[in-house]
């Protein structure tokens, strides 16, 4: 037999994507409609975009200017729009010039750390992870440093512990919050001193904020960063239109950084995919300057899934229990100790009908977990959620 032509082994060693595995689970199997497939596997809205936004698209689709390329850093308008969104929110100025606009947050994700870390270098993931970050990490040869939290530290990573990774070669420390997948906000007090650890050790912090806009707006800005006289370019923030204008399939996200940085980024952006696609970003503009309203509702919605897990799960549920909760997931520990996640969450998809994603794929150490994300299931299939959780615990209900 022919030895198969070798492939970069850094891609080759890289796991297969999550969420198209968990699909695999269920994919040629029935579900009766009478008890259909919840699926709390990948975090997509389940509504569409605004129909104010949908009228705005139809009409810029007739526009010849959105089948151009857009300039590499993003649209100007959507740039200068997006900063003073930050400004406002957060309290201090930013600059259009620190803005790039990116083909999702994954991709700003890409871009950023392409320009900070090279092979042999390492950053720093606070576990659980989200799995792209550690995904695009590995394909690049970077080190990627597990810095653990703990259910009884509340899901939040600890400063001195992700002291005590920071060497020579560390050159991220990175922070989702609210977090993907345990739905926990990590307080502005904290952010701050993970923020100042870094600045003083000459790390970037990288902060992905892709799930803000479901945050109260009355518990304020998420952290103080912004407001800060003097930033020293340590900070790098990631952001995301997917989820808060339904705007997945469009591909728009942003990184905003030191305007040196986002030079550099400039030159990765260019090589990748020129620009982010115009029609999203056509899109995320119309949604900051149209669609505080519609987002507001959709708060409220998503507040209210969370709301109604959070009260038929209760203390726990045939010894499933809530470890993290916020946004749009929630993070339990299953009752089978000593199984491993991914077996736990098959059985679940494929005897129950309850699609989740199993806590191994989100670093080691998760095989306790399983992360359920909400966008997918309105506040009325909450009860049923839990009626299966029952079943599979008890052997009934296949």
């Amino acid at each position: 037999m022919t030895e198969p032509l070798p492939v970069n082994p850094l891609v080759a060693g890289a796991e297969a994507p999550p969420i198209a595995e968990a699909w695999g689970w269920v994919a040629g199997r029935a579900h009766p409609p009478e008890r259909p497939l919840i699926d709390l596997c990948q975090a997509v809205p389940n509504y569409p975009p605004a129909p104010a936004l949908r009228a705005h698209l139809a009409a810029a689709v007739d526009d010849p200017g959105t089948s151009r390329y857009a300039p590499i850093p993003g649209v100007a308008d959507l740039r200068a729009a997006l900063a003073r969104r930050m400004a406002d929110l957060y309290g201090g100025p930013v600059a259009a010039e620190e803005i790039l606009i990116a083909a999702g947050c994954n991709q700003a994700f890409t871009l950023a750390l392409m320009a900070l870390a090279r092979p042999g270098d390492n950053v720093i993931l606070p576990v659980p992870w989200y799995f792209n970050h550690a995904m695009i990490l590995g394909m690049l040869g970077v080190e990627v440093r597990p810095l653990p939290v703990t259910e009884e530290g509340g899901l939040v990573p600890d400063p001195a512990a992700a002291a005590a990774l920071m060497d020579g070669r560390t050159r991220a420390l990175v922070l989702v919050s609210p977090n993907n997948p345990t739905g926990t906000v990590t307080p502005p007090a904290t952010i701050a001193t993970l923020h100042d650890l870094c600045a003083a050790r000459g790390v970037r912090f990288v902060l992905d904020e892709t799930y803000r806009d479901f945050l109260d707006p009355a518990g304020g800005a998420p952290h103080g960063l912004y407001a800060r006289a003097g930033r020293d370019g340590t900070l790098v923030h990631l952001y995301s239109f997917s989820k808060v204008f339904s705007l997945a399939g469009y591909r728009v996200g942003a990184v905003a950084a030191d305007p040196d940085l986002v030079a550099q980024m400039v030159k990765i952006m260019d090589c990748i995919a020129i620009c982010a696609p115009h029609i999203g970003q056509k899109a995320a503009l119309f949604g900051l300057s149209h669609l505080d309203g519609w987002v507001a509702e959709r708060r409220v919605e998503m507040a209210g899934r969370v709301a109604a897990f959070r009260a038929v799960m209760g203390a726990g549920v045939a010894g499933f229990r809530i470890a993290g909760l916020g946004a749009y997931f929630a993070y339990l520990r299953h009752p089978f100790a000593g199984t491993p996640a991914r077996d736990v969450a098959r059985r679940l998809a494929q005897d129950h009908g309850l699609l989740c994603l199993p806590g191994s794929m989100f670093g080691p150490g998760q095989e306790d977990y399983l992360r359920f994300a909400f966008a997918n299931a309105d506040a009325g299939v909450m009860p049923a959620i839990t009626e299966r959780l029952e079943g599979m615990v008890s052997g009934s209900g296949r």
